[in-house]
């Protein structure tokens, strides 16, 4: 099954700021990040509900190739992507947008 998948503006922004900061770093690694997101939100669409619950309905996935976790609230039909942020950031950021 599909879900649709909703990125909050908050999390778009985590997104821009990570992706910039890689493309910063190396030409091409932000692209490289864009990439490894689309693919971690196209296994969200169709098996949300497999990755680990971290704290009441919130959910986290982590990125294969960098340090980040998608945190996301997930249905039957929908999935809501929370924030984008680097592993070592304190929760509370994400905490806050639950």
């Amino acid at each position: 099954m599909s879900r649709a998948v909703v990125i909050r503006p908050e999390a778009e922004t985590d997104l821009a700021a990570a992706r910039d900061w890689y493309e910063d770093r190396m030409a091409g690694l932000g692209v490289e990040f864009g990439r490894e997101i689309d693919s971690l939100l196209s296994a969200l669409a169709e098996r949300a509900l497999g990755f680990p619950v971290i704290h009441r309905d919130v959910r986290r996935a982590l990125i294969k190739r960098f340090p980040y976790g998608v945190f996301f609230m997930a249905s039957e039909d929908l999935v809501v992507v929370l924030a984008v942020l680097h592993q070592a950031r304190d929760p509370a950021v994400w905490k806050r947008r639950a």
